[in-house]
């Protein structure tokens, strides 16, 4: 049978050894200064370029349970990482979440006019769609 190690209940002191007592002894490993991949601390911005194109801008809230989503729609040239990019910086100045899907743009909330301003300044041309 094994053997159980019980614990001291007339007060006495409790028999235990600390499981990172040995590491207190081990020298530490020499550290090699490496680059980031990715520096997360740069503001991100994106390339402003004249005429990039129309982009939609509608409000929805079917299929939402009645919450109202800002969706931005039509891009014609650009890639994944940059409707990523774009989606971030329209999070970050509405202060709401969103999210990319099925290449389109979807922010928290009645954002319609921040995410406007931040596609002009893309150089985009943001048109109201919808209601």
């Amino acid at each position: 049978m094994k053997d159980k190690k019980r614990l001291p209940t007339d007060g006495g002191p409790v028999k235990w050894a600390s499981p990172f007592a040995a590491l207190k002894q081990a020298p530490l490993p020499a550290t090699v200064p490496t680059q980031p991949v990715c520096d997360q601390t740069a503001p991100v911005s994106v390339a402003p370029k004249k005429n990039r194109g129309r982009v939609d801008i509608l409000r929805q809230t079917a299929h939402r349970g009645g919450k109202t989503v800002t969706v931005v729609t039509g891009f014609i040239g650009i890639g994944q990482a940059e409707k990523e990019l774009l989606a971030k910086q329209m999070q970050k100045v509405c202060g709401a979440g969103g999210t990319v899907k099925e290449g389109r743009i979807e922010i928290q909330g009645d954002q319609r006019d921040a995410v406007a301003r931040i596609l002009t300044e893309a150089g985009f041309r943001p048109v109201f769609a919808g209601g």
